[in-house]
């Protein structure tokens, strides 16, 4: 075609678009508005033909370049209706670079300039003002034009313009304003405001109008609005801009709005009249006259800056961006003074430059209410209105998703789309989740049946390309023409005009909300085939909204991994598949891998806010797996702290929750929360403990939360702290607390309530039966109120304290255990018994602390304790009382039933006051302890319980109370501890004092303590006048008096006067002075109580002729006159005595004075000098005192600071002990002490220990006894021990004992050993242990020791023992010169004992010949044989223990065997822990056959078996000396048990028969009954599978036995049996019986039949069932048991009373050592008084206790 025809054809094209563009001129009005955002459709326009006015919108369209002009074509040919040969020729001339010819430029210069440029000019040039007119104008009317042009530039951009959507869609313009609400807050200038420091005040709504109060000039100037990504925040800022336009806010004459978004473009410096007038609207002239007039009226400008999240800090913190700092200088009012300043902003962290003062306002979304409206204006008259109310109403998740403004327009668009074609409910299914909102929003903008999946997925390119970036407008070049034209069609792409400078402009292109753009990313990462799943899951990330606070700028992507993990829903993936054109797998890959990823941060331990964005994503994903693992991994304890969460934060952990099983702890520590928040949480079920503390809550939080309440079936615990509750706000909450029966914690601290708000609470308690705990802390109440709520704790049958201190006041309550019986019983019934239980075991703690009670409310309060419960505590302390009210408390004391404890400390006592407390509480017997303090304000009660009010269940009151009738005996005295310590007392005050205590000396054992107080000398010395008159005190503390040493020293003149002092403890310098009564314990200065010793007179009697006394002085200068005015004031100290100095040094002066003063001591028994420095010459005197004090018996002088004396009574013989130990004697030095040794009249020890002596020395005393004849015994151990002792007796000793330990001997010791062994005739037994004697050795040393006549006894243990063999250690003993009489070996033990007799006597040779005949053994062990036969000839014992006789092919068991036969001497055969062969054993009971002397075979240990059994059956009854046998632990079954009960009975002359540990049964208890051997001692059955039956035949067989001295039958079953002997067993010195089952009935009769057991010594009862009964019928017969030393009562079910029982019986005079009591249900502290009143009761695990010699 030639250029004119080419030319043509474009004219001709043009005409086509402009009549096609004429037929629709309000659908051009809108491109015009999208593609020139800011350009003014000028009102002369209209009266031009409409073809002309579309060819000039044409020239504005055409003139902004190629890019908009195509993509103005692009929707030209998306939209409208044109033919298709039309279409094609726009697309390929128009539609590309190339169409975009100079054609047109002919056309645009035919057009007047302005005309031309019209649309680039600002909006100021359609007001009519003619710009030519120079002539002088005022300031007032240039400001007034420029006033007038910016409101009549905002009325146009909001003519036709859905508020901050940028929506254009044919629907009526919605808006319903969000919840507003204040906030005070702190802001921090250089940390910033972080969101946790706000704290929301729950009030009524703020209006747009209440935004800006400027009645009010002294508040703040600054607002800054809080609200998350979709509340609403721009659409506000426009919405207030719109209605500044229509003259709604006519306080202002000027408003000014400003986004961040495109100020962040802006990297110049800027004045604030560039910002108003180069980047805003410009004035027509005079730019300076205008900007003084806004200065002038400056409280009257509004400045408008949307986005401040948004606000970039290129230059760090400290240099923030140009327009940042012409926002921070308006703020702070540098520029522009006086104008109000308004910002929107996400919450996080927000820049410093804001001021202090700033107002918050937060935005909370949509409730019910506003939802509704919202979607009432959405549909308005049309006909599916109430269709889509319907759907909102019966749709909980669609619901709480509309509570985010965005998010309910998105879901009305939707379901305006669903509902004409989905039937009832079917509609509101597809909208289930966020991001399936967005996808119906996609699919409704899109062509019916048609999806733009290209364009979908290259505009969510671009949308990911920006969020990487940090991008959120779009220029034409960042957009290719379709795309924008495709965002424009289908309402995806907003614009507007960019302006960076003056005449610098350009339009601007985003996404209509941030959310979309998150969305389309999200689309573009799942279908897209550039992106795979492992850059995918990148993307699937979990953000922490506490990272905002060091964030300058927030994230962009805050919503991509949720929509992520929305479109990993299978709900999705045809959607997905669909964009994908048909990559199922490819998309099912991608979505299982986001849930994966999802699972693995489900098992993470996250922080609050990533649990929330965690929840969002687990929720969008509609996995019910995946649900279930994220519910149960999370904390038992859920913490939320300072973040804002929203109704839809909660409503989606709700969701979540739903698939947990386990209960969950919810905390929301400084939360601001939404008013109608607490509504999402109803029905939760899996919440235990729900707890929010924030000033925001208020009575609508209060109101909400009531209706969730009742639906939470789990919850245990309500905490609501710090809020703004009020008592409208509480009424709701006391409705709904009935509601919850389950609860057993409630807390309302720190929320201000008034006094009858909290009377009101209190009024539920009745209605909550399980509630253990209620706090009422920080709220402020009086104390008239602290009364009705004292007094409400009384008649509360559940209310088991109330604690009150300061600003604290908590209930804690006991609610009562019901059975399942008594709760199905009749609720009238439930109730009548629950009053009488409470009012039987309630106990009540009273702490009223610092809550400036007086005396009259001491006296309401008396009155009203009076009528209650038993108390267990009542604490006054902190009040004002004073000396009266103290005294009125006291007083009443007795009469409260005070249980514990009555504090009266720090309420104004005085010394006056002391007196009067003290006749107080003299008649009250329950007081153990009173501590009075006045310099520390401490006044302390401590009570004591009788055992009855300890213990003791109901139902055995009968029982108990006819015991108690028949005790003679009264309660046993209880302790009274008086400690008036640090209260100034003088000795003025101690008469008044005196007799004061008088009257609490006769309830019990007193101890006193006067400590720290200023008695002085003269106090002391009047004390020591009045203590005869206070009784029997048990101790009295006189420490930190002022006492001088002369007062101090007078103190001693006490033994004489007190009979209770035993012990009189003073360190000096400390003036650390104790007198007590008799104790086993030392630590005096830190117990609280001292305990008493067991009352009786034959007892007390004993008491003061053994029990010592004793004085303890140290930190005392010890001079002569001291020293000797001491021991004249012990002359008539009743003894015995012991005295215990110390001192820093004691000189040798004072040390003879000393000494010289014993002779006058009779009484002294012990004199010790510890940590007390000596003079070398001090062991001389003390030696001295051997000839001087012939009652010296022992000098024990360790070194220069520790010497010891003992001394004899006068009954004793005389006897002398001499210490040397630890010197340097060596073996020579200890040679030349030895030949000394019979020339020392020495009749006690010698301890020559550690003196560094070899084998020299140990051989030299062997070599030394034969002349030292009063030589008892002597030990020598050159070990690590190093131990050297040498004891005598007062007359010559006919045996002697040599104990040799760690000697090393060496082989050429043995000669010299064997010659010293074989001179000392005296010396009857040898030790050797571990000395390095091998077998020859030993051998060696046995066949040269020799004597005339005589028994000695060897003993070697060495370590070479347990391997060497029976047959070595036999061939070992037949080396020996006398004759073998007993012979034991233990290889375990690594032990040979030989007892020989001296001379040997020789055996017949043909006798040895003849008995050698029979062996069938080696010429070896014949040789041995005959040697052992010829050695042993006289053995009367063999022991073999733990050793091997099954080895050398039975050689061991045959020259047993043949031994045996040999032996017709032996008394005692023992063989233990063996393994024994059937033929070993057959062997062994053929040379038993042989030994007619036998008297005591024990076979123990070797589980023979019923076949062993058989073996001895046959040779038992052939034994006929046989008198003891144990059996004991050897398999036999009842079968082979009946066997050997058969021969047993031929067994006429047994006297000790042990069986135990065998399951004999009751056949063979049976057969042993029918006919026990008549001299019968011991009967050991223990563990023997005995029966009630078989137990009882033994008992009667038993009965009236004259020889049993022992009986056991423990662990046997005796439940139901009753054990009883009828007739007298007069020598049974030991009965064990435990762990066999015996409860309280059957220990009846085995009581009583204790009396006809006159020897008993030792009981055993532990482990079985006996309870207080038995330990009442053990009690009454003790007395009566004069020789029995241990009952042993462990681990039974006796309680605190039948100790006390016990108690009484043994303070009736029995003899008894010990009764254990380990391990029965009696409480600590009742344990530790019983065994101070009576210390032969034992509680503890180990038994410390002297046990009974159960042998003799």
């Amino acid at each position: 075609m030639d250029p004119v025809g080419l030319q043509l054809g474009n004219k001709n094209l043009w005409s086509c678009l402009v009549r096609l563009l004429t037929k629709d001129p309000e659908w051009l009005n809108a491109k015009m508005k999208f593609f020139l955002p800011n350009m003014d459709l000028d009102s002369r326009n209209e009266t031009l033909d409409p073809e002309q006015r579309v060819i000039l919108q044409l020239n504005k369209l055409h003139v902004q370049g190629s890019a908009t002009w195509q993509s103005f074509i692009h929707c030209v040919c998306m939209q409208l209706e044109v033919p298709l040969d039309l279409e094609v020729l726009l697309l390929s001339t128009f539609g590309s670079d190339d169409g975009f010819t100079s054609q047109l430029g002919a056309e645009e210069k035919s057009q007047p300039e302005s005309q031309l440029h019209h649309g680039l000019k600002r909006p100021h040039q359609s007001c009519g003002s003619s710009p030519r007119r120079k002539q002088c104008r005022t300031q007032l009317e240039l400001a007034k034009k420029y006033l007038q042009l910016l409101r009549t530039s905002a009325q146009q951009r909001y003519r036709s313009r859905i508020p901050g959507s940028g929506q254009p869609h044919a629907f009526h313009q919605v808006y319903v304003p969000p919840i507003l609400r204040r906030a005070t807050a702190s802001l921090d200038t250089p940390e910033g405001a972080m969101m946790g420091d706000l704290k929301v005040e729950d009030g009524t709504d703020v209006s747009i109008s209440d935004l800006f109060n400027t009645r009010v000039n002294k508040g703040p100037r600054v607002t800054v609005l809080l609200g998350k990504a979709g509340m609403g925040k721009t659409t506000l800022a426009h919405r207030l801009c719109q209605k500044w336009a229509e003259g709604h806010l006519d306080c202002f004459q000027a408003l000014f709005l400003f986004e961040f978004r495109q100020l962040n473009l802006i990297t110049r410096f800027l004045t604030l009249s560039q910002l108003l007038f180069d980047l805003y609207l410009s004035p027509e002239s005079d730019h300076d006259a205008v900007f003084q007039y806004l200065e002038k009226n400056a409280d009257q400008v509004l400045l408008i800056f949307d986005g401040l999240d948004e606000a970039l800090q290129p230059r760090g913190p400290d240099s923030p961006g140009p327009v940042l700092t012409l926002f921070s200088r308006l703020c702070h009012g540098t520029l522009l003074p006086g104008c109000r300043v308004m910002a929107t902003s996400r919450p996080g962290k927000l820049p410093a430059c804001l001021p202090a003062e700033a107002a918050m306002v937060h935005m909370l979304g949509f409730d019910g209410p506003r939802v509704e409206e919202y979607v009432n204006h959405f549909f308005s008259a049309q006909p599916s209105r109430e269709g889509a109310l319907v759907e909102l109403q019966t749709n909980g998740r669609l619901r709480s998703l509309c509570a985010v403004p965005a998010l309910c327009q998105v879901a009305c668009l939707c379901l305006h789309h669903l509902l004409p074609d989905h039937a009832p409910g079917q509609s509101v299914a597809l909208l289930p989740t966020m991001t399936q909102l967005y996808v119906q929003m996609v699919r409704a903008l899109s062509p019916p049946g048609r999806l733009p999946t290209t364009s979908l997925l290259d505009l969510g390119e671009v949308a990911l390309r920006g969020l990487e970036t940090g991008k959120v407008i779009f220029y034409a070049e960042d957009i290719a023409p379709p795309l924008i034209a495709f965002g424009a069609t289908h309402s995806l792409l907003t614009s507007f005009c960019v302006r960076t400078g003056p005449g610098h402009q350009e339009t601007g292109y985003a996404f209509t909300h941030l959310s979309l753009q998150e969305f389309l990313a999200a689309l573009h990462l799942m279908a897209s085939p550039k992106v795979n799943k492992d850059t995918l899951t990148q993307y699937v990330t979990l953000h922490s909204r506490w990272v905002q606070r060091t964030k300058a700028r927030l994230g962009l992507s805050d919503h991509l991994p949720t929509f992520l993990a929305g479109l990993a829903s299978c709900t999705c993936r045809p959607f997905l598949s669909h964009l994908a054109q048909g990559s199922e797998d490819c998309v099912g890959a991608k979505q299982a891998a986001v849930v994966q990823v999802l699972k693995k941060l489900a098992t993470r331990k996250l922080t609050g806010p990533k649990v929330v964005q965690l929840c969002h994503c687990v929720d969008e994903t509609q996995e019910p797996e995946l649900a279930s693992l994220t519910a149960q991994s999370l904390p038992y304890q859920l913490p939320f702290h300072n973040f804002q969460l929203t109704c839809t934060d909660l409503a989606t952990l709700t969701n979540i929750l739903e698939h947990r099983e386990a209960p969950i702890h919810l905390d929301f520590d400084g939360c601001p929360l939404e008013p109608h928040c607490p509504e999402a949480l109803v029905g939760c079920r899996q919440i235990e403990n729900l707890s929010f503390k924030s000033r925001k809550c208020g009575d609508a939080f209060a109101e909400a939360l009531s209706r969730s309440l009742p639906t939470m079936g789990r919850l245990q615990m309500l905490g609501l702290a710090g809020s703004k509750i009020t008592a409208r706000g509480i009424s709701h909450l006391v409705k709904a607390l009935p509601l919850c029966p389950q609860l057993e914690e409630v807390s309302f601290r720190d929320n201000q309530l008034s006094d009858q708000v909290v009377l009101n609470i209190v009024e539920v308690l009745p209605h909550l039966p399980r509630l253990r705990k209620l706090d009422l802390s920080s709220n402020s109440i009086c104390v008239s109120t602290l009364l009705c709520l004292a007094r409400v704790a009384v008649t509360c049958p559940t209310v088991k304290m109330l604690q009150a201190r300061e600003a604290d006041l908590i209930f804690l309550l006991s609610p009562p255990t019901e059975t399942t019986a008594e709760l199905q019983r009749s609720p009238d019934l439930q109730e009548s018994d629950s009053q009488r239980k409470g009012a039987q075991s309630r106990s009540l703690t009273l702490r009223l602390q610092k809550c400036q009670l007086q005396v009259h409310d001491a006296e309401a309060l008396i009155a009203l304790l009076q009528e209650g419960p038993q108390l267990e505590e009542v604490d006054l302390s902190g009040n004002q009382l004073e000396d009266e009210g103290c005294r009125l408390m006291a007083e009443a004391a007795s009469q409260l039933r005070i249980a514990r404890k009555l504090d009266l400390s720090d309420n104004g006592l005085s010394v006056t006051g002391v007196h009067c407390v003290l006749r107080a509480v003299s008649a009250c017997w329950t007081l153990a302890e009173l501590h009075i303090s006045l310099q520390h304000k401490t006044v302390v009660f401590m009570f004591a319980q009788g055992p009855e009010e300890q213990e003791g269940p109901q139902e055995r009151a009968a029982f108990l109370d006819s015991l108690m009738l028949q005790m003679p005996s009264e309660l046993p005295l209880s302790s009274r501890r008086m400690r008036l310590t640090h209260c100034g007392l003088q000795a003025k005050h101690l008469e008044q004092l005196c007799e004061a205590l008088g009257g609490s000396c006769h309830l019990g054992h007193l101890h006193l303590d006067f400590s720290g107080n200023a008695l002085g000398d003269e106090g002391a010395a009047r004390l020591a006048q009045l203590l005869p008159g206070l009784g029997a005190l048990q101790s009295l503390n006189l420490s930190e008096n002022g006492l001088s040493l002369d007062a101090v020293l007078g103190l001693a003149r006490c033994f004489s006067t007190l009979q209770w002092l035993f012990h009189l403890d003073i360190s000096f310098e400390s003036q650390h002075i104790l007198l007590r009564g008799d104790k086993t314990g030392r630590d005096i200065w830190a117990t609280g109580s001292l305990p008493d010793f067991p009352a009786g007179a034959e007892f007390l009697g004993f008491r003061q002729r053994c029990i010592p006394r004793s004085l303890c002085l140290s930190e005392c200068p010890l001079e002569p006159p001291s020293l000797t005015r001491l021991c004249a004031t012990l002359k008539d100290c009743p003894g015995p005595l012991e005295l215990q100095l110390s001192c820093v040094f004691l000189s040798d002066q004072s040390l003879e004075t000393l000494l010289d003063c014993l002779p006058q001591l009779p009484q002294l028994s012990l004199l010790q000098l510890s940590q007390t420095g000596l003079s070398p010459k001090s062991p001389f005197l003390l030696a001295n005192t051997l000839s001087l004090c012939p009652r010296v018996k022992k000098v024990d002088l360790r070194s220069l600071h520790h010497a010891t004396l003992h001394f004899r009574s006068n009954e004793e013989q005389e006897g002398v002990c001499c210490g040397l130990s630890a010197n340097l004697l060596g073996d020579s030095g200890l040679r030349c002490l030895l030949e000394c040794l019979p020339k020392v009249p020495i009749s006690g020890s010698l301890d020559l220990s550690h003196n560094s002596v070899s084998q020299e020395s140990a051989l030299y005393l062997v070599e030394t006894l034969p002349s030292c004849p009063r030589v008892r015994e002597a030990s020598v151990n050159l070990g690590s021990e190093q131990s050297f002792r040498i004891h005598f007796s007062r007359e010559d000793q006919a045996g002697k004992t040599l104990r040799l330990s760690e000697c090393s001997f060496r082989p050429e010791h043995v000669s010299r050993l064997a010659t010293g062994l074989s001179q000392s005739l005296q010396l009857t037994e040898l030790t050797l242990t571990q000395c390095c004697l091998g077998q020859k050795q030993l051998a060696i040393l046995l066949s040269l020791m020799g004597r005339p006549a005589g028994l000695f006894n060897l003993r070697v243990q060495e370590p070479w023992a347990d391997r060497a063999g029976v047959l070595s250690l036999l061939e070992v003993c037949a080396q020996a010169s006398g004759s073998v009489t007993e012979i034991s070996i233990s290889e375990t033990q690594q032990q040979l004992c030989v007892q020989l007799e001296f001379p040997r006597q020789e055996e017949n040779p043909e006798a040895v010949a003849l008995r050698l005949a029979h062996c069938d053994l080696g010429t070896h062990h014949s040789l041995l044989v005959g040697q052992l036969i010829e050695t042993c000839a006289r053995l009367q014992q063999l022991s073999l223990s733990q050793v091997n006789l099954c080895e050398d092919d039975d050689a061991s068991s045959l020259l047993l065997q043949s031994l045996l036969l040999s032996l017709s001497e032996l008394k005692t055969f023992r063989l233990s822990h063996l393994l024994l062969s059937s033929s070993t054993l057959a062997l062994l009971t053929h040379g038993l056959s042989h030994m007619t002397c036998l008297q005591s075979l024990s076979l123990s240990h070797n589980r023979i078996g019923d076949a062993g059994v058989q073996h001895l059956a046959t040779v038992l009854p052939g034994l006929p000396e046989l008198r003891k046998i144990d059996l004991s632990v050897n398999s036999i079954s009842p079968a082979g048990g009946v066997q050997l009960a058969e021969s047993l009975v031929l067994c006429r002359r047994l006297e000790e028969l042990m069986l135990g540990c065998n399951a004999l049964g009751d056949p063979t208890a049976l057969g042993l009954a029918q006919e026990l051997p008549q001299h019968l001692r011991v009967l050991h059955l223990p563990f023997s599978h005995l029966g009630p039956g078989g137990a009882l035949s033994l008992a009667q067989a038993l009965d009236g036995s004259p020889s049993l001295e022992e009986i056991s039958l423990a662990e046997n079953n005796l439940a139901g049996g009753v054990l009883r002997f009828c007739k007298e067993l007069p020598l049974l010195r030991q009965i064990d019986l435990v762990s066999c089952k015996i409860d309280n009935q059957t220990a009846k009769l085995l009581t009583s039949s204790f009396t006809s057991c006159p020897a008993l010594e030792v009981i055993l009862l532990s482990w079985n069932l006996l309870g207080d009964e038995a330990a009442a019928e053990l009690a009454q017969v003790l007395p009566q048991m004069g020789r029995l030393k241990r009952v042993d009562l462990e681990k039974n079910q006796i309680t605190a009373l039948g100790a006390w029982l016990l108690a009484e019986g043994l303070a009736q005079g029995s003899s008894i050592q010990v009764i254990r009591l380990w391990n029965n249900p009696i409480p600590c502290d009742v344990a530790q008084r019983l065994k101070s009143q009576e210390p032969r009761l034992d509680f503890a695990f180990f038994d410390n206790q002297p046990q009974a010699p159960w042998g003799t």
